[in-house]
């Protein structure tokens, strides 16, 4: 039951924070989002045909409402106040100012003609200058509280004083015609005010009757048929029914399931990237914190995506996903990066409008921060990578933008300030990585290259204590990096824990030969079990010391693998003259063997750099002999049974070692004398 118990026990927790990711994701998707008909305006309709799913009234177009409003605002009335006042002043100025232009003063029946002529403008009511409004015909006067509707021909504009003065004296002199223009001239003035509030109460009133809707689509009604162009009337009838299913959203049984759908949704996305991370990185699936980084960067991801676009749809993209993808690949590997990459965003184009172009364009960016990430720690190699991902957001916008307009000249600058803003954020990326060090216990380039420093502490002390140890991990690393370089492997890693490797012989640097001056040894005074003892023991000792050290754990590992499961090949030789019967395990180191190609190299650059210091005069010959040799013996022990190295790779490592040597003892070609 116990055993039952412990098989299945690895999976819970990795059950419980997806069932944790699935909820946070879920509860952080709008409620409120409908379904929704996906199509391009302009372009041909690939679904199925598409029938009305109920009855919906056809909203009108941006060009019918304007039409309409123009239509209204033609209709509507403009409200004018009779100024009293101003009617009376003007009849008091023409007795003041009529013997001025007349000489005749008695002349009583001109005086009485101009009056008239005076009196009729004034009833009829005279606007100011300049005034236009042709699109207007009915006009309001209102006076003493009552209203007169009128129309705008009948009023008098004094623009046309003139004209009015020859249609009504038409026959008489145009001396007496000019008097008269003068005179009104000098005394007529506007007895009419624009009254706006009555205007605009009015105009609104008739606003208000403006109807957004017209006609009726009936259920089952074909809407679109394959192929056919997303335009005209079609378009209407997607909008209305995009519409319809929007004005839902307080619907309760709706929303509920929806909020399913997203369940299954999430789950199913979140479940493949379980079981691609078993079948295909099961060193990672074995350890619960990086399925929680994992897990973690894709919840992260979609939060805050789904948080801007709340406040803004257009600043989705201003959420920097891209940093997502990065540091995954920055810890683990390329395709475990982009998968989980694609399981966010497949999660947020859902809640986006046109989902499809949000799907292609974050792919693109995707592909491209992955491929472009060279040693991201460099802060030139960072700076090129965000410029990529911001010229392939221009470049995909541009692309969407050129099929569904089909005209570039009317493109929005606004939103490439959004993907300057996204680039700007995933500069971020830096500090992210040295915070998710910390968090989850993982180790970066970053935190190599601080590791490779020589005057970090530990190395510093391996230098004072031990200098021909600290030699020897120098020419490993060097050697072991130029393998690493050849093969595929990561060189920065296999370069530090190469340098780490020896590190536990800072205990006892007395008891290992490249420590020792002269030709006396510690060992003889001791057996060759407790010489082989105290040989076996750096490999604990340098553990102790890493973790004491707080070293991550992947360099440790080169610690505990360096040796593998071999022999202590001298002291055992010297045992087994002594006493042949004599327990092996004694003389074994306690692996285990190494389990990547960076451990693997390390290995094979130690033996290789320590035993060709017993070389006395070494040819070309002799160097392809002891390094095939060695890495032979190591394959018949089966010390690469558990790393990924393949036979070609190790052949390639045997190379590269054979010129590094060549190099190091300074060999020359032998001329025919």
């Amino acid at each position: 039951m116990l055993k039952k118990f412990l098989e299945i026990s690895p999976f819970l927790y990795k059950t419980f924070i997806l069932i944790v990711s699935v909820l946070i994701i879920v509860y952080f998707l709008p409620s409120n989002t409908q379904y929704s008909v996906q199509f391009s305006e302009g372009k041909r309709w690939t679904g199925n045909t598409l029938y009305a799913p109920f009855d919906f009234p056809i909203i009108k177009s941006k060009d019918e409402l304007q039409l309409e409003k123009k239509l209204i605002e033609s209709q509507s009335i403009l409200y004018f106040d009779v100024i009293k006042e101003v009617s009376e002043k003007t009849l008091d100025e023409y007795s003041l100012n009529f013997n001025k232009f007349f000489q005749n003063k008695n002349d009583s029946l001109i005086y009485k003609q101009g009056l008239f002529l005076l009196n009729s403008f004034l009833n009829r009511g005279i606007l100011p200058l300049n005034f236009d409004n042709a699109e207007i015909i009915k006009i309001a006067l209102i006076s003493n509280n009552i209203e007169r509707i009128t129309e705008m021909d009948s009023l008098f504009i004094l623009d046309n004083l003139s004209s009015e003065i020859d249609k009504k004296l038409s026959t008489e002199s145009k001396s007496k015609k000019r008097k008269f223009y003068n005179l009104f001239f000098e005394i007529l003035q506007p007895n009419l005010l624009f009254n706006k509030g009555l205007t605009e109460e009015y105009l609104n009133e008739l606003n208000s009757s403006l109807s957004l809707t017209r006609d009726l689509v009936l259920k089952g009604e074909v809407i679109i048929e394959t192929n056919q162009i997303v335009e005209g009337e079609k378009l209407n009838k997607l909008k209305s029914l995009n519409y319809q299913f929007s004005s839902k959203s307080d619907n309760k049984k709706i929303n509920r399931s929806i909020q399913i759908g997203y369940f299954l949704l999430v789950s199913s996305l979140l479940l493949l990237s379980l079981i691609y991370i078993y079948k295909f990185r099961y060193t990672v699936f074995e350890d619960d914190n990086k399925i929680t980084f994992i897990f973690l960067n894709i919840c992260l991801s979609v939060i805050m995506s789904l948080i801007l676009a709340d406040i803004n749809p257009r600043l989705i993209y201003v959420a920097p996903i891209c940093i997502f993808p990065l540091l995954t690949k920055t810890f683990f590997d390329s395709r475990l990066a982009f998968f989980s990459h694609i399981v966010a965003v497949i999660i947020i184009s859902f809640t986006v409008f046109n989902g499809f172009e949000y799907i292609f364009i974050q792919i693109l960016v995707g592909i491209i921060a992955i491929l472009s990430t060279s040693k991201i720690y460099k802060r030139a190699n960072l700076f090129i990578s965000v410029a990529q991902i911001t010229f392939m957001y221009f470049l995909g916008h541009i692309i969407f933008y050129l099929l569904n307009s089909g005209n570039i000249e009317k493109i929005e600058l606004t939103q490439f300030s959004f993907f300057l803003a996204n680039g700007m954020l995933t500069l971020f990326v830096l500090p992210l990585i040295y915070f998710y060090e910390k968090i989850f216990f993982l180790v970066s380039d970053v935190s190599l290259l601080e590791l490779s420093d020589t005057n970090s502490p530990l190395l510093k002390e391996l230098s004072d204590k031990a200098p021909g140890t600290f030699h020897h991990s120098l020419q490993v690393a060097n050697l072991s990096e130029a393998c690493a370089n050849e093969i595929n492997a990561n060189p920065l890693l296999t370069r530090v824990g190469a340098l780490y490797h020896d590190i536990g012989k800072i205990k006892k640097p007395n008891f290992f030969s490249e420590n020792q001056k002269g030709s006396i040894s510690p060992h003889d005074e001791l057996s060759p079990e407790e010489s082989a003892e105290i040989i076996i023991g750096h490999v604990i000792d340098g553990i102790s010391l890493g973790k004491k050290n707080k070293l991550p754990d992947r360099i440790v590992d080169f610690i505990r693998t360096h040796h593998g499961t071999s022999k202590v090949y001298f002291f055992y030789k010297k045992q087994m003259e002594l006493k042949p019967n004599s327990d092996i395990k004694k003389f074994l180191y306690p692996g285990p063997k190494p389990f990547s190609k960076e451990t693997s190299i390390v290995m094979m650059a130690d033996s290789i750099e320590a035993a060709s210091k017993s070389l006395k005069e070494p040819s070309l010959e002799i160097l392809e002999e002891f390094v095939h040799k060695i890495i032979n013996q190591q394959m018949d022990e089966g010390q690469f049974l558990n790393s990924n190295v393949t036979f070609s790779e190790i052949e390639v490592v045997k190379k590269v070692l054979i010129k590094k040597l060549v190099n190091i003892y300074q060999l020359r070609i032998e001329y025919p004398s």
